[in-house]
C-alpha cells in the first residue's frame, strides 16, 4: 500500500520561503505521477503543481514563477519549493501520487502539511 507523509510546513511571513516534502513508500515510485494540491480557508482543493512520472511539471496560475516542483527518484521523494510567498497561499498542502494501472487511475494522498503566510 502506497504510504505518503509530507512534512516542512509551518509559519513564515509574507515574502519568505518554505520547502515541502513528500515521503514515498509501499511500490515502484518512479511510475507514479505526483501533485500537491492545497486546502485554504475556503476549504476548496486548489491544484499547486504536478510533477509526471516522466518529469513534465505543470502549476497552478497562481504559484507560477513562485513555486518549484520536484521529485528525487532515488531518494523516493517530490519536493515544492515555495518562494515569494504571500498571504493568501495560507493553507493545508497535500501530496499525491496517481497512476494508470489496466482500466483504473488509482491514486494516493499523504495526510497534509500546514503552511501559514502571516506577519
Amino acid at each position: 500500500q502506497v504510504q505518503l507523509v509530507e512534512s516542512g510546513g509551518g509559519l513564515v511571513q509574507p515574502g519568505g520561503s518554505l520547502k515541502l516534502s513528500c515521503q514515498f513508500s509501499g511500490d515502484e515510485f518512479n511510475t507514479y505521477n505526483l501533485g500537491w494540491y492545497r486546502l485554504g480557508p475556503e476549504k476548496l482543493r486548489e491544484l499547486v503543481a504536478t510533477i509526471s512520472s516522466g518529469g513534465n511539471t505543470n502549476y497552478g496560475d497562481s504559484v507560477k514563477g513562485r513555486f518549484t516542483i520536484s521529485r528525487d527518484n532515488v531518494e523516493n521523494k517530490m519536493y515544492l519549493q515555495m518562494d515569494s510567498l504571500k498571504p493568501e497561499d495560507t493553507a493545508v498542502y497535500y501530496c499525491n501520487a496517481g497512476r494508470q494501472n489496466t482500466r483504473v487511475y488509482t491514486d494516493f494522498w499523504g495526510q497534509g502539511t500546514q503552511v501559514t503566510v502571516s506577519s
